[in-house]
Protein backbone atom coordinates (compact mmCIF):
# COMPACT_ATOMS: atom_id res chain seq x y z
CA UNK A 1 0.00 0.00 0.00
CA UNK A 2 2.85 2.66 -0.37
CA UNK A 3 3.71 2.41 -4.32
CA UNK A 4 2.78 6.09 -5.82
CA UNK A 5 -0.12 4.46 -7.56
CA UNK A 6 -1.90 4.13 -4.14
CA UNK A 7 -1.50 7.95 -3.34
CA UNK A 8 -4.38 9.97 -4.38
CA UNK A 9 -3.62 13.24 -2.70
CA UNK A 10 -0.04 14.11 -1.51
CA UNK A 11 0.10 17.15 0.38
CA UNK A 12 4.07 18.74 0.79
CA UNK A 13 5.41 21.32 2.90
CA UNK A 14 2.08 23.06 3.39
CA UNK A 15 2.28 26.38 5.57
CA UNK A 16 -0.67 28.48 6.55
CA UNK A 17 0.04 31.79 8.76
CA UNK A 18 -3.16 34.30 10.19
CA UNK A 19 -1.08 37.17 10.82
CA UNK A 20 1.64 36.68 13.67
CA UNK A 21 -0.55 32.99 14.02
CA UNK A 22 0.99 29.95 11.95
CA UNK A 23 -1.54 27.33 11.89
CA UNK A 24 0.49 24.69 9.61
CA UNK A 25 4.08 24.56 9.73
CA UNK A 26 5.45 22.63 6.53
CA UNK A 27 2.82 20.26 6.51
CA UNK A 28 3.06 16.95 5.21
CA UNK A 29 0.92 13.47 4.52
CA UNK A 30 -0.49 11.68 1.72
CA UNK A 31 -3.84 10.19 1.00
CA UNK A 32 -3.78 6.39 -0.11
CA UNK A 33 -6.70 4.90 -2.11
CA UNK A 34 -9.18 2.63 -0.24
CA UNK A 35 -8.25 3.85 3.14
CA UNK A 36 -9.82 5.95 6.32
CA UNK A 37 -7.20 8.53 7.08
CA UNK A 38 -7.98 10.13 10.39
CA UNK A 39 -6.77 13.29 11.64
CA UNK A 40 -6.76 14.07 15.02
CA UNK A 41 -5.13 16.73 17.79
CA UNK A 42 -5.74 19.59 20.06
CA UNK A 43 -8.20 21.94 19.33
CA UNK A 44 -5.91 24.50 17.17
CA UNK A 45 -3.30 21.62 16.17
CA UNK A 46 -4.57 22.18 12.15
CA UNK A 47 -6.54 19.50 11.37
CA UNK A 48 -9.37 21.59 9.79
CA UNK A 49 -6.84 24.02 8.56
CA UNK A 50 -5.27 21.57 5.90
CA UNK A 51 -8.74 20.30 5.28
CA UNK A 52 -10.17 23.43 3.84
CA UNK A 53 -7.05 23.90 1.94
CA UNK A 54 -7.16 20.52 0.30
CA UNK A 55 -10.97 21.60 -0.34
CA UNK A 56 -10.79 24.64 -1.69
CA UNK A 57 -11.81 27.00 1.76
CA UNK A 58 -8.88 28.77 1.48
CA UNK A 59 -5.40 28.68 0.01
CA UNK A 60 -1.96 28.07 1.33
CA UNK A 61 0.17 30.75 2.27
CA UNK A 62 3.11 28.51 0.56
CA UNK A 63 3.61 24.40 -0.08
CA UNK A 64 2.22 22.20 -2.99
CA UNK A 65 -0.43 19.53 -3.19
CA UNK A 66 -0.99 17.29 -6.09
CA UNK A 67 -4.58 15.26 -6.80
CA UNK A 68 -3.96 12.16 -8.78
CA UNK A 69 -0.74 12.55 -10.23
CA UNK A 70 -1.59 16.59 -11.11
CA UNK A 71 -0.73 19.85 -9.40
CA UNK A 72 -3.88 20.71 -7.15
CA UNK A 73 -5.09 24.50 -6.49
CA UNK A 74 -8.70 24.87 -6.17
CA UNK A 75 -9.86 28.18 -5.89
CA UNK A 76 -13.24 27.42 -4.35
CA UNK A 77 -15.15 24.66 -2.28
CA UNK A 78 -17.41 24.42 -5.27
CA UNK A 79 -14.41 24.08 -7.90
CA UNK A 80 -12.51 21.55 -5.32
CA UNK A 81 -15.72 19.23 -5.62
CA UNK A 82 -16.34 19.43 -9.32
CA UNK A 83 -12.49 17.99 -9.23
CA UNK A 84 -13.19 15.18 -7.17
CA UNK A 85 -12.55 16.20 -3.81
CA UNK A 86 -16.23 17.09 -1.19
CA UNK A 87 -16.15 18.48 2.47
CA UNK A 88 -18.51 18.20 5.13
CA UNK A 89 -17.78 21.29 7.11
CA UNK A 90 -17.61 21.10 11.11
CA UNK A 91 -20.29 23.57 11.87
CA UNK A 92 -22.85 24.04 9.48
CA UNK A 93 -22.50 24.53 5.50
CA UNK A 94 -26.81 25.36 4.99
CA UNK A 95 -28.53 28.25 4.01
CA UNK A 96 -31.68 29.21 6.20
CA UNK A 97 -33.14 31.00 3.58
CA UNK A 98 -33.91 28.78 0.61
CA UNK A 99 -35.38 25.34 0.57
CA UNK A 100 -33.44 22.33 1.18
CA UNK A 101 -33.17 21.61 -2.51
CA UNK A 102 -32.14 24.96 -3.30
CA UNK A 103 -28.97 24.01 -0.32
CA UNK A 104 -28.39 20.60 -2.60
CA UNK A 105 -27.97 22.27 -5.69
CA UNK A 106 -26.07 25.49 -4.80
CA UNK A 107 -23.82 26.72 -7.10
CA UNK A 108 -25.61 24.78 -10.06
CA UNK A 109 -28.16 27.38 -10.59
CA UNK A 110 -27.57 27.28 -14.27
CA UNK A 111 -27.98 23.73 -14.73
CA UNK A 112 -31.77 24.20 -14.00
CA UNK A 113 -32.43 27.40 -16.13
CA UNK A 114 -35.45 27.81 -18.46
CA UNK A 115 -35.80 31.12 -20.49
CA UNK A 116 -33.75 32.54 -17.08
CA UNK A 117 -35.99 31.10 -14.87
CA UNK A 118 -34.89 28.27 -12.54
CA UNK A 119 -37.18 25.42 -12.58
CA UNK A 120 -37.77 24.16 -8.97
CA UNK A 121 -39.61 20.67 -10.17
CA UNK A 122 -36.36 19.49 -11.83
CA UNK A 123 -34.01 21.12 -8.77
CA UNK A 124 -36.21 19.01 -6.47
CA UNK A 125 -36.41 16.03 -9.00
CA UNK A 126 -32.46 16.17 -8.25
CA UNK A 127 -32.51 17.18 -4.98
CA UNK A 128 -35.20 13.72 -4.40
CA UNK A 129 -32.23 11.52 -5.71
CA UNK A 130 -29.01 13.22 -3.70
CA UNK A 131 -31.18 12.38 -1.01
CA UNK A 132 -32.40 8.84 -1.35
CA UNK A 133 -28.78 8.64 -2.43
CA UNK A 134 -27.38 8.43 1.52
CA UNK A 135 -30.72 6.91 2.41
CA UNK A 136 -32.76 10.25 3.45
CA UNK A 137 -35.45 9.75 1.06
CA UNK A 138 -37.99 10.79 4.42
CA UNK A 139 -36.76 14.29 3.70
CA UNK A 140 -38.82 16.10 1.29
CA UNK A 141 -36.62 18.47 -0.60
CA UNK A 142 -39.22 21.00 -1.03
CA UNK A 143 -39.25 22.61 2.90
CA UNK A 144 -37.18 25.59 3.81
CA UNK A 145 -33.76 24.33 5.48
CA UNK A 146 -34.40 26.39 8.47
CA UNK A 147 -37.32 23.40 9.37
CA UNK A 148 -34.52 21.55 9.90
CA UNK A 149 -32.38 20.73 13.10
CA UNK A 150 -28.85 20.52 13.23
CA UNK A 151 -29.01 16.93 12.69
CA UNK A 152 -31.13 16.69 9.55
CA UNK A 153 -29.53 20.23 8.18
CA UNK A 154 -26.04 17.61 8.51
CA UNK A 155 -27.74 15.36 6.67
CA UNK A 156 -28.06 17.56 3.67
CA UNK A 157 -24.65 18.57 3.70
CA UNK A 158 -23.96 14.89 3.29
CA UNK A 159 -26.10 14.95 0.13
CA UNK A 160 -25.06 17.58 -1.05
CA UNK A 161 -21.31 16.20 -1.44
CA UNK A 162 -21.85 12.67 -1.71
CA UNK A 163 -24.00 13.03 -4.85
CA UNK A 164 -21.28 14.12 -6.37
CA UNK A 165 -19.31 11.08 -6.45
CA UNK A 166 -15.82 12.58 -4.88
CA UNK A 167 -12.88 10.60 -5.01
CA UNK A 168 -12.19 12.18 -1.51
CA UNK A 169 -14.90 12.46 0.89
CA UNK A 170 -13.59 14.68 3.82
CA UNK A 171 -15.87 14.30 7.43
CA UNK A 172 -14.66 17.08 9.76
CA UNK A 173 -15.99 16.48 13.22
CA UNK A 174 -19.49 15.48 12.07
CA UNK A 175 -20.38 12.23 13.78
CA UNK A 176 -20.57 14.83 17.00
CA UNK A 177 -23.87 17.03 15.37
CA UNK A 178 -25.63 14.04 13.50
CA UNK A 179 -27.91 11.89 15.27
CA UNK A 180 -27.69 7.77 15.85
CA UNK A 181 -28.67 7.81 12.66
CA UNK A 182 -27.04 10.44 10.90
CA UNK A 183 -24.27 8.67 12.24
CA UNK A 184 -24.93 5.30 10.64
CA UNK A 185 -25.72 7.05 7.18
CA UNK A 186 -21.93 8.12 7.32
CA UNK A 187 -20.62 5.16 8.39
CA UNK A 188 -22.18 3.68 5.32
CA UNK A 189 -21.05 6.08 3.05
CA UNK A 190 -17.46 5.85 4.61
CA UNK A 191 -17.61 1.66 3.81
CA UNK A 192 -18.67 2.03 -0.03
CA UNK A 193 -16.26 5.07 -0.07
CA UNK A 194 -13.15 2.38 0.30
CA UNK A 195 -15.00 -0.49 -1.53
CA UNK A 196 -14.99 1.58 -4.58
CA UNK A 197 -11.10 2.20 -4.11
CA UNK A 198 -11.72 5.67 -3.40
CA UNK A 199 -10.97 7.76 0.06
CA UNK A 200 -12.09 9.05 3.16
CA UNK A 201 -10.34 11.51 5.17
CA UNK A 202 -11.92 11.68 8.94
CA UNK A 203 -11.81 14.09 11.77
CA UNK A 204 -13.34 13.28 15.08
CA UNK A 205 -12.35 14.28 18.89
CA UNK A 206 -13.71 10.73 19.82
CA UNK A 207 -10.96 8.69 20.20
CA UNK A 208 -12.69 5.40 20.27
CA UNK A 209 -14.55 6.25 17.47
CA UNK A 210 -11.34 7.34 15.20
CA UNK A 211 -9.70 3.89 16.47
CA UNK A 212 -12.84 1.99 15.33
CA UNK A 213 -13.04 3.55 12.12
CA UNK A 214 -9.72 4.66 10.82
CA UNK A 215 -7.44 2.47 8.72
CA UNK A 216 -4.26 5.05 9.24
CA UNK A 217 -4.13 7.94 11.80
CA UNK A 218 -2.01 11.24 11.52
CA UNK A 219 -1.97 12.74 14.69
CA UNK A 220 -1.04 17.01 14.29
CA UNK A 221 -0.15 19.55 17.52
CA UNK A 222 0.19 23.33 17.37
CA UNK A 223 -0.11 22.98 13.18
CA UNK A 224 2.90 20.19 13.05
CA UNK A 225 2.51 16.49 11.95
CA UNK A 226 3.57 14.85 15.24
CA UNK A 227 3.16 11.27 14.15
CA UNK A 228 1.17 8.38 11.73
CA UNK A 229 0.18 5.71 12.45
CA UNK A 230 -0.83 2.16 10.75
CA UNK A 231 -4.19 0.50 12.73
CA UNK A 232 -2.00 -2.13 14.37
CA UNK A 233 -0.26 0.02 16.55
CA UNK A 234 -3.05 2.29 17.69
CA UNK A 235 -3.54 2.59 21.31
CA UNK A 236 -5.98 4.71 23.45
CA UNK A 237 -2.43 5.69 25.28
CA UNK A 238 0.02 6.26 22.83
CA UNK A 239 -2.89 8.83 20.56
CA UNK A 240 -3.62 10.64 23.63
CA UNK A 241 0.16 11.43 24.76
CA UNK A 242 0.69 12.41 21.09
CA UNK A 243 -2.26 14.61 20.81
CA UNK A 244 -1.81 17.04 24.14
CA UNK A 245 2.39 16.26 24.25
CA UNK A 246 2.41 15.75 27.84
CA UNK A 247 0.01 12.82 29.68
CA UNK A 248 -3.14 14.21 31.18
CA UNK A 249 -3.01 14.77 34.96
CA UNK A 250 -5.53 14.44 37.63
CA UNK A 251 -9.43 12.69 36.81
CA UNK A 252 -11.30 12.85 33.65
CA UNK A 253 -14.33 12.48 35.19
CA UNK A 254 -15.18 13.27 38.81
CA UNK A 255 -13.41 10.85 40.73
CA UNK A 256 -15.89 10.75 43.63
CA UNK A 257 -19.44 9.14 43.66
CA UNK A 258 -21.60 11.31 46.39
CA UNK A 259 -24.00 12.31 44.06
CA UNK A 260 -25.47 14.22 47.24
CA UNK A 261 -26.61 17.93 46.83
CA UNK A 262 -28.37 20.86 48.86
CA UNK A 263 -32.07 20.71 49.56
CA UNK A 264 -32.31 23.76 48.23
CA UNK A 265 -34.59 23.84 45.46
CA UNK A 266 -33.54 26.75 42.75
CA UNK A 267 -35.45 25.24 39.46
CA UNK A 268 -38.62 23.36 39.42
CA UNK A 269 -39.62 22.28 36.01
CA UNK A 270 -43.40 21.78 36.32
CA UNK A 271 -45.89 19.66 33.76
CA UNK A 272 -44.52 21.02 30.98
CA UNK A 273 -45.43 19.98 27.66
CA UNK A 274 -44.97 20.85 23.88
CA UNK A 275 -42.42 20.98 21.70
CA UNK A 276 -42.32 17.35 21.46
CA UNK A 277 -42.21 17.49 25.51
CA UNK A 278 -45.39 15.30 26.83
CA UNK A 279 -45.26 15.97 30.62
CA UNK A 280 -42.12 16.81 32.24
CA UNK A 281 -41.80 17.69 35.80
CA UNK A 282 -38.65 18.19 37.98
CA UNK A 283 -36.05 19.64 39.90
CA UNK A 284 -32.85 21.16 39.73
CA UNK A 285 -30.95 21.78 43.35
CA UNK A 286 -28.23 24.24 44.41
CA UNK A 287 -24.70 22.97 43.51
CA UNK A 288 -26.40 20.05 41.63
CA UNK A 289 -24.94 18.36 37.90
CA UNK A 290 -28.24 17.06 36.76
CA UNK A 291 -27.38 15.37 33.45
CA UNK A 292 -30.41 14.40 30.85
CA UNK A 293 -29.89 11.87 28.46
CA UNK A 294 -31.79 10.03 25.28
CA UNK A 295 -31.76 9.50 21.94
CA UNK A 296 -31.38 12.76 19.81
CA UNK A 297 -35.07 13.38 19.18
CA UNK A 298 -36.23 12.68 22.61
CA UNK A 299 -37.25 16.29 23.52
CA UNK A 300 -34.11 16.44 25.81
CA UNK A 301 -32.61 19.59 23.16
CA UNK A 302 -35.83 21.19 23.19
CA UNK A 303 -36.31 21.18 26.68
CA UNK A 304 -33.01 22.69 27.39
CA UNK A 305 -34.62 25.95 24.89
CA UNK A 306 -38.04 25.88 27.03
CA UNK A 307 -35.68 26.23 30.62
CA UNK A 308 -33.99 29.14 29.00
CA UNK A 309 -36.82 30.69 27.37
CA UNK A 310 -36.00 30.31 24.07
CA UNK A 311 -38.81 28.44 23.40
CA UNK A 312 -42.47 27.95 24.57
CA UNK A 313 -44.17 25.36 26.40
CA UNK A 314 -47.75 24.75 25.11
CA UNK A 315 -48.69 23.87 28.96
CA UNK A 316 -46.17 24.13 31.83
CA UNK A 317 -44.31 26.40 33.56
CA UNK A 318 -40.96 26.70 34.59
CA UNK A 319 -40.05 28.48 37.75
CA UNK A 320 -36.99 29.71 39.86
CA UNK A 321 -36.75 29.79 43.75
CA UNK A 322 -38.31 33.31 43.96
CA UNK A 323 -41.71 32.05 42.21
CA UNK A 324 -40.11 33.79 38.78
CA UNK A 325 -41.34 32.25 35.66
CA UNK A 326 -38.80 31.89 33.16
CA UNK A 327 -41.04 32.81 29.76
CA UNK A 328 -38.22 34.65 27.47
CA UNK A 329 -34.54 34.70 27.39
CA UNK A 330 -34.73 38.40 28.95
CA UNK A 331 -36.29 36.67 31.63
CA UNK A 332 -33.70 34.05 32.25
CA UNK A 333 -31.03 36.57 31.97
CA UNK A 334 -32.41 38.42 34.81
CA UNK A 335 -32.04 35.07 36.87
CA UNK A 336 -28.82 34.53 36.27
CA UNK A 337 -29.50 31.78 33.68
CA UNK A 338 -27.09 30.63 31.12
CA UNK A 339 -27.72 28.50 27.85
CA UNK A 340 -24.53 26.78 25.80
CA UNK A 341 -26.48 25.78 22.63
CA UNK A 342 -26.06 22.16 20.90
CA UNK A 343 -25.77 24.83 17.74
CA UNK A 344 -22.68 26.52 18.68
CA UNK A 345 -22.07 28.67 15.94
CA UNK A 346 -25.96 30.18 14.89
CA UNK A 347 -27.20 30.15 18.59
CA UNK A 348 -24.47 30.85 20.85
CA UNK A 349 -21.91 32.85 18.97
CA UNK A 350 -21.48 35.53 16.37
CA UNK A 351 -18.99 34.57 14.33
CA UNK A 352 -18.56 37.80 12.42
CA UNK A 353 -18.29 39.67 15.53
CA UNK A 354 -15.00 39.92 17.74
CA UNK A 355 -13.77 37.45 20.68
CA UNK A 356 -14.55 40.51 23.10
CA UNK A 357 -18.16 41.34 22.16
CA UNK A 358 -18.72 37.93 22.23
CA UNK A 359 -18.10 37.79 25.85
CA UNK A 360 -19.42 41.01 27.02
CA UNK A 361 -22.50 40.30 25.30
CA UNK A 362 -24.41 38.58 28.38
CA UNK A 363 -22.09 40.75 31.11
CA UNK A 364 -23.41 44.36 30.55
CA UNK A 365 -25.24 44.70 33.70
CA UNK A 366 -22.15 43.14 35.73
CA UNK A 367 -19.67 46.08 34.45
CA UNK A 368 -21.82 48.71 32.78
CA UNK A 369 -21.62 51.98 34.45
CA UNK A 370 -24.86 52.81 35.94
CA UNK A 371 -26.31 50.09 34.10
CA UNK A 372 -26.15 52.56 30.87
CA UNK A 373 -22.24 53.44 30.00
CA UNK A 374 -19.68 51.26 28.54
CA UNK A 375 -15.85 52.19 28.78
CA UNK A 376 -13.85 50.38 26.59
CA UNK A 377 -11.17 49.93 29.53
CA UNK A 378 -13.55 48.00 31.66
CA UNK A 379 -14.81 45.52 28.16
CA UNK A 380 -11.31 44.87 27.92
CA UNK A 381 -10.11 44.09 31.15
CA UNK A 382 -13.40 41.70 31.41
CA UNK A 383 -12.74 39.79 28.33
CA UNK A 384 -9.31 39.47 29.00
CA UNK A 385 -9.68 37.80 32.03
CA UNK A 386 -12.16 34.98 29.96
CA UNK A 387 -9.26 34.83 27.61
CA UNK A 388 -6.66 34.15 30.24
CA UNK A 389 -8.37 32.08 32.36
CA UNK A 390 -9.80 29.92 29.61
CA UNK A 391 -6.51 29.66 27.86
CA UNK A 392 -8.42 30.92 24.24
CA UNK A 393 -5.71 30.23 21.61
CA UNK A 394 -6.51 33.73 19.59
CA UNK A 395 -3.87 36.91 18.39
CA UNK A 396 -5.77 39.22 20.71
CA UNK A 397 -9.23 39.45 21.69
CA UNK A 398 -10.41 41.26 18.90
CA UNK A 399 -9.70 38.41 16.88
CA UNK A 400 -13.15 37.49 15.20
CA UNK A 401 -14.72 33.99 16.27
CA UNK A 402 -15.07 33.10 12.82
CA UNK A 403 -11.30 32.14 12.84
CA UNK A 404 -11.27 30.11 15.83
CA UNK A 405 -10.99 26.26 16.21
CA UNK A 406 -14.25 24.38 17.52
CA UNK A 407 -12.84 24.36 20.88
CA UNK A 408 -11.93 27.67 21.25
CA UNK A 409 -15.32 28.75 20.25
CA UNK A 410 -16.37 27.04 22.99
CA UNK A 411 -14.01 28.77 25.65
CA UNK A 412 -15.64 31.80 24.37
CA UNK A 413 -19.27 30.58 24.78
CA UNK A 414 -18.36 29.38 28.55
CA UNK A 415 -16.66 32.64 29.27
CA UNK A 416 -19.42 34.42 28.00
CA UNK A 417 -21.20 33.16 31.25
CA UNK A 418 -19.11 32.74 33.50
CA UNK A 419 -18.06 36.19 33.61
CA UNK A 420 -21.67 36.84 33.46
CA UNK A 421 -22.08 35.38 36.86
CA UNK A 422 -24.64 32.89 35.93
CA UNK A 423 -26.09 30.72 39.23
CA UNK A 424 -27.83 28.22 36.81
CA UNK A 425 -26.26 26.83 33.70
CA UNK A 426 -27.88 24.70 31.06
CA UNK A 427 -25.29 23.42 29.10
CA UNK A 428 -26.55 21.39 25.81
CA UNK A 429 -23.56 19.01 24.53
CA UNK A 430 -20.93 21.16 25.85
CA UNK A 431 -18.23 19.33 24.93
CA UNK A 432 -19.36 18.54 21.02
CA UNK A 433 -16.27 19.10 19.17
CA UNK A 434 -13.83 19.48 21.68
CA UNK A 435 -10.56 17.23 22.14
CA UNK A 436 -9.49 15.43 25.54
CA UNK A 437 -7.58 18.01 26.84
CA UNK A 438 -10.07 20.75 26.82
CA UNK A 439 -12.81 18.19 27.82
CA UNK A 440 -10.51 17.21 30.66
CA UNK A 441 -10.51 20.62 31.63
CA UNK A 442 -14.30 22.04 31.18
CA UNK A 443 -15.54 18.17 33.40
CA UNK A 444 -12.83 19.83 36.07
CA UNK A 445 -14.37 23.29 35.30
CA UNK A 446 -18.16 21.57 36.04
CA UNK A 447 -16.64 20.17 39.07
CA UNK A 448 -15.64 23.27 40.79
CA UNK A 449 -18.58 25.05 39.54
CA UNK A 450 -20.46 22.72 41.25
CA UNK A 451 -18.53 23.05 44.65
CA UNK A 452 -19.38 26.77 44.42
CA UNK A 453 -22.93 26.30 44.55
CA UNK A 454 -23.37 26.77 40.80
CA UNK A 455 -26.71 24.60 39.39
CA UNK A 456 -26.07 22.79 36.35
CA UNK A 457 -28.03 20.82 33.88
CA UNK A 458 -26.25 18.79 31.56
CA UNK A 459 -27.62 17.37 28.45
CA UNK A 460 -26.07 15.36 26.63
CA UNK A 461 -25.59 12.31 23.56
CA UNK A 462 -22.38 10.94 25.25
CA UNK A 463 -23.44 8.17 27.75
CA UNK A 464 -19.87 8.04 29.12
CA UNK A 465 -20.24 11.85 30.36
CA UNK A 466 -23.38 11.52 31.72
CA UNK A 467 -22.33 8.64 34.08
CA UNK A 468 -19.33 10.71 34.64
CA UNK A 469 -20.33 13.64 35.94
CA UNK A 470 -24.10 13.44 37.17
CA UNK A 471 -25.37 13.59 40.52
CA UNK A 472 -28.73 12.36 39.11
CA UNK A 473 -29.25 11.34 35.62
CA UNK A 474 -32.80 11.54 34.20
CA UNK A 475 -33.42 9.68 31.18
CA UNK A 476 -36.15 10.67 28.36
CA UNK A 477 -37.74 9.01 25.77
CA UNK A 478 -40.64 10.09 23.07
CA UNK A 479 -40.82 13.44 24.95
CA UNK A 480 -41.21 11.87 28.64
CA UNK A 481 -38.67 10.97 31.77
CA UNK A 482 -38.43 7.12 31.00
CA UNK A 483 -36.20 7.00 34.14
CA UNK A 484 -34.37 8.43 36.92
CA UNK A 485 -30.49 6.84 38.30
CA UNK A 486 -28.38 8.43 41.67
CA UNK A 487 -24.73 8.92 40.81
CA UNK A 488 -23.30 5.22 41.60
CA UNK A 489 -20.07 3.58 40.85
CA UNK A 490 -22.32 0.71 39.50
CA UNK A 491 -24.17 2.62 36.70
CA UNK A 492 -23.32 1.03 33.35
CA UNK A 493 -24.32 1.87 30.32
CA UNK A 494 -26.50 -0.98 29.53
CA UNK A 495 -28.64 -0.01 32.53
CA UNK A 496 -29.67 3.66 30.97
CA UNK A 497 -29.65 2.59 27.51
CA UNK A 498 -33.08 -0.02 28.06
CA UNK A 499 -34.89 2.68 29.07
CA UNK A 500 -34.11 5.56 25.78
CA UNK A 501 -34.40 2.43 22.89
Amino acid sequence: MGNKQDVLLAVRDVVKVFGPVTALNKVNLEVRRGEVLGLIGENGSGKSTVTSIVAGIQPPTSGEMFFQGKPWKPSSMTGALSGGIGMIVQESGVIAGITIAENIVLGEFDRFGKFGFLTKSQINVTAREALRSVGADDIDPSLPAASLDLQDRKIIEIAKVWVKSPEIFIVDETTTAVSQRGRQILYDLMKRQTQAGKSVIFISHDIDEVMEVCDRLTVLRDGNIIRSLPKKEFSLDVIKQLMIGRELKGDYYRSDFDGSSSDEIVLSVRHVSGQGLDDVSFDLHKGEILGIGGMSHCGMHPLGKILFGFLQARQGEVVTADGTRIRSVKTALKKAVGYVSKDRDSEALVLRAPIRDNIVSAGLDIFAKLKVFLLPADEKTYSKKQVDGFQIKCSSDLQFVNQLSGGNKQKVVFGKWIGAQSKILILDCPTRGIDVGVKQAMYQLMYRLKKEGISIIMISEEMAELIGMSDRLLVMKNGRIAAWFPRSADLSESKIIEYMV
